[in-house]
């Protein structure tokens, strides 16, 4: 019977191995579109014939700065980190070899390395199947997030301030690292612990905070998009409302917010939201083209 057990226990194993061996590096190709991975990979997968042109040159092209890396090497060992990235991403093209390389060079054991690609599909944009980046705040990729006893200390999001290691030795040292998009992961922050109602109490304070240091509206607009797409409708809503007090000189993030509102069925409120920014611009044809899309919905 013990035997039998123990061939019954290898079974189930080599099944459970199977089946995640299948799931692995799994792509998706339609209608004649440029493939991409999607859900869990790992570095065959990036060498596979459709990424390895771009994967394997920008690997090689990336001098490492080793005396860095010498600094950090023993330290980044304690580290686990979850990679989100898309195969699709101009962005995730360049800065995802150059990872690899420095992990490498850094000896850092890969399996503590978990790479997650997501989606580019509307109705799935950055996500994916198993939604490993839900409550992760993956507005941007690729997303580096270091963790450490299984607590995030810091990420790197899209790409690094200086290099992958001198933003790890920030990371993994004194932990003052300040990421890109800090306006986005204040926001998140405000929504999760105080909803809606909290960001609006907030809004003075952070428009005193971020304006005119934000480069551009589309920080929140990516954001407010995430967060329709995951059914945060109403968060969406406060998101590309706040963007029109910040970036008040962007007619597109009146358009942002009228379409969304114009899908979520408040149709009233988007002819109110459109008709008030044709009077802020006048001479704008795409606002009055909207108005009247919107109109006749």
């Amino acid at each position: 019977m013990k035997h039998k057990n123990i061939y019954a226990v290898l079974i189930i194993i080599g099944f459970i191995f199977k089946a995640e061996s299948q799931n692995l590096n799994k792509e998706i190709s339609n209608n004649g579109q440029t493939p991409y991975l999607i859900g869990q990979i790992d570095k065959s997968g990036l060498q596979g014939e459709n990424y390895a042109s771009w994967f394997t040159k920008n690997y090689e092209d990336y001098s490492t700065n080793q005396t860095v890396i010498n600094t950090i090497s023993s330290d980044l060992q304690n580290y686990t980190i979850t990679l989100f990235m898309g195969t699709w991403c101009g962005d995730s093209k360049k800065e995802v070899p150059r990872l690899y390389k420095v992990l490498e060079a850094a000896n850092f054991p890969m399996h503590q390395l978990t790479v997650i690609a997501v989606s580019r599909e509307a109705n799935m944009y950055k996500q994916s199947p198993q939604h490993e980046e839900a409550g992760l705040n993956i507005h941007r990729v690729p997303t580096v997030i270091f963790y450490k006893n299984g607590k995030e200390i810091n990420r790197i999001i899209e790409h690094p301030i200086s290099s992958f290691e001198e933003d790890i030795k920030q990371i993994i040292t004194k932990n003052k690292y300040i990421s890109n998009y800090q306006i986005v992961s204040v926001v998140d922050a405000i929504l999760k612990k105080k909803g809606i109602k909290g960001l609006h109490r907030k809004q003075t304070k952070l428009l005193k905070q971020f304006s005119g240091k934000v480069p551009n509206m589309y920080q929140l607009n990516t954001y407010g998009r995430i967060l329709y797409g995951t059914d945060k409708i109403d968060e969406a809503i406060a998101v590309f409302t706040f963007n029109t007090k910040l970036f008040a000189n962007e007619p597109g993030t009146y358009m942002s917010l009228a379409n969304t509102l114009g899908i979520s069925k408040k149709q009233t409120e988007a002819i109110k939201v459109l008709e008030d920014a044709i009077k802020l611009f006048p001479e704008n044809e795409d606002l009055k083209e909207n108005l009247e899309v919107i109109k006749s919905n």
